[in-house]
């Protein structure tokens, strides 16, 4: 029976190397890094310039791997998403980025699999909270006014 090895790491999507954290790590497996480097970035390619969690699993009789790509964090997706690289430090009194609910359920969309929520919309109202922690707006409004119009209805066509 072969062994399995895993290799979990933080990368930069689309721009992964064989240096650390991946070459040390995959190294000694005896394994062809260029190729799950390669692997990782074609899989990672829609994360430019954020940092994605992947998970490397190498039989060591075999040498055949499998890469499973994780979701950025929140907070990276709504940088991403609003165009900002840093949140205000004064979350609540300065705001420093905007986000649109297209944007909102965007990402909602891409962390339900991980989220305790069970619908588009509580996941939405999730990704809003960190939106209110970062010091940024949702359709230019604080979290407690788009709370209460996703409550009203108006965004419910989006959040179906």
């Amino acid at each position: 029976m072969s062994e399995k090895k895993v290799v979990n790491a933080l990368v930069s999507g689309g721009e992964a190397s064989a240096g650390p954290p991946l070459g040390p790590a995959l190294g000694p497996l005896g394994i062809n890094i260029l190729q799950v480097v390669n692997t990782i970035n074609e899989k990672t390619k829609d994360f430019p310039g954020m940092k994605v969690p992947v998970k490397v699993e190498v039989d060591t009789e075999t040498k055949q791997f499998t890469v499973e790509v994780g979701i950025p964090p929140t907070a990276a997706l709504i940088f991403k998403e609003s165009g900002i690289t840093k949140g205000s430090g004064t979350a609540g009194t300065n705001f420093v980025g905007n986000i649109s609910m297209e944007g909102i359920v965007k990402i909602s969309k891409m962390k339900l699999d991980v989220s305790y929520a069970q619908t588009i919309k509580s996941s939405s109202k999730e990704i809003i909270g960190t939106c209110l922690s970062l010091g940024i707006k949702v359709e230019d409004k604080v979290a407690n006014e788009i709370y209460q119009d996703i409550s009203a209805g108006k965004y419910d066509a989006l959040l179906a």
